[in-house]
């Protein structure tokens, strides 16, 4: 313990932030030992016959739902998820924004902190819900499959405890997810960009809880997803973004909707008639029926926010029903449509991420790094590679690729990194991912020379020390295309203390960083052609990978890893692999 005092004694912030979790944690222990429980769930994934649009397609489901099972835990409970494939296909399931502290075996994301579970076999998910509280998601992390396989997990508080937005307490609570739909399969999709080179087809269709809508060719109303409320009622929405590559404006018609949480961190409540959520990101709003006429219908709606220039992207709008009981009855009138923003509308997006602050109240308080150890300079972008010898299906005969500092990430094939790392294997992984990029360069202007185009392909990491404070600049390129990037970490929230457009100013931007109470997110949305700053604590040990949630581009190479040390002793350390961990 002596050894463990001295290490924090020699990094103030970090000690004082273990101390304060550590006191918290002690306040909580009687309590949590009392009312704390373990879910146990299976998941069987496999190919299930789904009718949509205009035809009957076999997708990959859990449990033949879909979306699947939504998962109902309290802050502090267990979850065992044992997972059988009976699919054609290798499969992960990632916990998308879960802590996973000390339990990276279950982080699922293939090749990084496991290999795939392969068809036939199983595995099973343990990890412990710690100081999290509000909408989170699980989905598939091996190739595409995450299209369909795909659910909602939601962190109710403590029994003990209850929601901080006293201003109003919900009537019911309802998981929306946005998510994305080919009429193909979209593994076919990605494997043929893949063997080409070129770009894969965009979606034909955007989904709320896995339904079209009624504005969709074969998609009647009776097809579409209804929400029912008695006038006067205020319910809690949990928004999703579950879509494969696409950033999504959501809206209600007529109805003004109240922020609480993002990511699930709580949030200063503020209003807002439209929310943008990357791929990735969730939001909790509150909504009241508070229109006068009982009976009407307003259509929940959502489409596309493109912020690529000559961007091919899904221009179709999906819709849902809000619908106001009259007496036993429903009105069956042609719903009222939201006024949703124009596909490209930036400062729409931007008003809504500047509006997002952290509640930082005595209960759920911000612990913001207010210096750092780490700084880091991350370009984030897309990128051509040249076909030698061939022809490939990109613009002039190349291949499409995207990188952080230039390093376009390959995943490894014979172990995942984390068993690299936690057996000291040669030859999986480098530990030299750049800190900065080798070549600075105007990273935002209009014509980026053609010799930065071409990113190299390699499996780099960045080795973090236990409980160093990290700042992470993630600088957008505007090399073929400037776009807006949803960047998700995980193992980590993050607080996003700034944001911009343009390049990045080290002498002058911090001197507006927000370090009292930025946004805590684990999914941030870099403004197209812009940047972001992040910071956080590297407590938890293990493989990371932070990458573009838009699953095109992490196929293409938009990724990294961090591999944070052990801490001092074994209750700061990795555990050991379960015994059942796939075999590469």
């Amino acid at each position: 313990m002596e050894a463990f005092n001295q290490h924090l004694s020699a990094q103030p912030f970090a000690a004082r932030f273990v101390e304060m979790v550590m006191i918290c944690l002690t306040l909580f222990s009687t309590t949590a030992m009392v009312s704390a429980k373990l879910h146990t769930h299976i998941f069987l994934l496999r190919s299930t016959p789904v009718k949509r649009l205009c035809g009957t397609h076999n997708i990959i489901t859990v449990n033949g739902q879909f979306p699947g099972p939504t998962l109902h835990v309290r802050n502090g409970d267990k979850l065992k998820v044992k997972v059988h494939n009976q699919a054609q296909y290798n499969a992960t399931i990632h916990w998308h924004g879960v802590r996973q502290f000390r339990t990276g075996w279950s982080d699922g994301p293939e090749f990084i902190t496991q290999c795939p579970i392969r068809p036939g076999r199983s595995y099973t998910y343990k990890f412990t819900i710690t100081g999290q509280e509000g909408t989170l998601w699980w989905h598939a992390h091996s190739s595409w499959l995450r299209a369909t396989v795909y659910g909602a997990l939601i962190i109710l508080p403590r029994l003990d405890t209850a929601y901080p937005f006293t201003f109003t307490r919900p009537h019911r609570q309802i998981p929306i997810l946005l998510g994305e739909w080919w009429n193909r399969n979209p593994m076919d999709v990605v494997n043929q960009a893949t063997r080409t080179g070129a770009a894969p087809n965009v979606s034909d269709a955007f989904t709320i809880n896995g339904q079209p809508g009624d504005l969709y060719k074969c998609s009647s109303t009776s097809d579409t997803f209804s929400v029912s409320m008695k006038a006067g009622e205020t319910n809690l929405l949990r928004v999703i973004n579950a879509a494969l590559n696409s950033d999504l404006f959501f809206s209600i018609a007529s109805h003004t909707m109240t922020v609480v949480a993002v990511d699930a961190s709580y949030a200063k409540p503020f209003q807002t008639n439209v929310v943008m959520l990357g791929p990735g990101q969730t939001t909790d709003i509150l909504v009241t029926a508070n229109q006068a006429a009982t009976g009407r219908r307003y259509y929940m709606a959502a489409r596309a926010y493109s912020s690529g220039q000559g961007v091919p992207f899904d221009n179709t709008t999906t819709t849902a029903i809000l619908e106001y009981e009259a007496g036993s009855q429903l009105n069956k009138s042609a719903p009222i449509m939201p006024n949703l923003p124009f596909y490209n509308d930036t400062n729409t997006a931007t008003s809504f991420a500047n509006g997002l602050r952290s509640l930082a109240s005595r209960d759920h308080p911000v612990f913001v790094p207010q210096s750092v150890q780490e700084n880091l300079f991350y370009t984030i972008g897309l990128g051509l590679i040249k076909c030698p010898g061939q022809s490939c299906g990109g613009p002039n005969g190349s291949r499409f690729a995207a990188s952080m500092n230039n390093i376009s990430f390959v995943l490894p094939t014979t172990s995942s990194i984390l068993q690299a790392q936690h057996f000291g294997m040669k030859g999986v992984f480098s530990a030299d991912f750049p800190d900065n990029p080798s070549a600075p360069f105007d990273y935002t202007a209009q014509n980026i020379s053609r010799g930065l185009w071409s990113p190299v392909k390699a499996t780099r990491v960045k080795v973090l020390k236990y409980n160093a404070t990290v700042q992470v600049i993630l600088q957008g390129t505007n090399i073929f295309a400037g776009e807006s990037h949803p960047i998700h970490l995980h193992g980590y929230d993050f607080y996003i203390v700034g944001a911009g457009f343009g390049n990045y100013n080290p002498q002058t931007d911090p001197h507006n960083f927000n370090l009292v109470d930025p946004p805590m997110r684990n999914t941030v949305n870099v403004p197209v052609n812009g940047w972001a700053a992040l910071r956080f604590v590297a407590d938890n040990p293990g493989a990371w990978v932070m990458h573009c949630h838009l699953d095109v581009h992490i196929t293409w190479g938009l990724a990294m890893v961090f591999v944070v040390n052990n801490g001092p002793d074994a209750l700061l350390s990795l555990q050991s692999p379960p015994r059942d961990l796939p075999l590469c």
